[in-house]
């Protein structure tokens, strides 16, 4: 029997860079993929979150609800995420097919809204 190789975010950075835009970036000092200046995944750092989770953000809360149901051994949610359409992904768990295609909808999500302004930081006297 193969063993099977673990996702690591090397796994979820190969991803995103097929992707078009995808810069690899830092969201509270957790490696995140942004488009457009916005975050569609990241390693979760919640405290509420399990160790090695990527969250993801999704189309909408249907969807999320629809993978919950599907396989809850790999999608979960905590009550930090709740008020956003984000799912967690058990990355011990997920194929990395099912990863990618999680990650290429997400892209697909985020990369349709504008894109995100980034604020002027004050200059220190």
């Amino acid at each position: 029997m193969k063993a099977r190789r673990g996702i690591t975010f090397d796994t979820i950075r190969e991803i995103g860079k097929q992707l078009p835009g995808t810069e690899v970036s830092t969201a509270y000092g957790s490696p995140a993929l942004e488009v457009n200046g916005r975050m569609y995944a990241a390693i979760a750092i919640n405290k509420e979150a399990e160790p090695n989770s990527l969250a993801v953000f999704l189309a909408d809360f249907d969807q999320r609800e629809a993978l919950l149901a599907e396989d809850p051994d790999t999608y979960y949610v905590k009550p930090h995420y709740e008020p956003y359409p984000i799912v967690l992904v058990r990355l011990s768990c997920v194929t990395h097919d099912a990863l990618k295609d999680l990650l290429c909808g997400a892209h697909r999500v985020v990369s349709n809204k504008p894109p995100q302004r980034r604020h002027a930081t004050k200059k220190r006297r």
